[in-house]
């Protein structure tokens, strides 16, 4: 599989791991790691390499599909639509983050963790390898 289409999912999460894929695409096509044209990884490829079933790929591909993402091509492999040349601004890549964002910040103050533990831990975390 192709290195820039490394999905990573949290099986214990609360959120469905079709979502995780779902919002994986979403930030890899915002940043543009992942551009117009280039071809994702089928869902059967999919599917064995992350031990999930099929249809779990199959509903987060249509999802992104309906959301125009991703293009269908009858007997080809899908591909990130057209409209996807470049990374998104900065501002849109934010609103992306957010979210997680907001729930670390919950569970940070339901913690009662100080501001600046907390800030530390994402600056550790930012700096960390993703390849480890």
């Amino acid at each position: 599989m192709d290195e820039h289409f490394a999905f990573s999912i949290q099986t214990g999460s609360a959120e469905p791991i079709y979502r995780q894929l779902v919002e994986h695409v979403r930030r890899r096509v915002a940043s543009g790691q992942i551009r117009a044209g280039d071809e994702i990884p089928s869902v059967r490829e999919l599917a064995q390499a992350l031990a999930v079933h099929p249809m779990t790929i199959s509903k987060a591909y249509s999802l992104l599909e309906a959301e125009g993402l991703l293009e269908r091509r009858r007997g080809l492999a899908m591909r990130v639509a057209p409209q996807h040349q470049r990374a998104q601004p900065a501002a849109s890549r934010i609103e992306l983050l957010r979210p997680a964002l907001s729930r670390a910040a919950a569970e940070a103050r339901q913690l009662q963790l100080p501001k600046h533990t907390a800030l530390k831990l994402f600056e550790e975390l930012l700096d960390q390898d993703p390849t480890t």
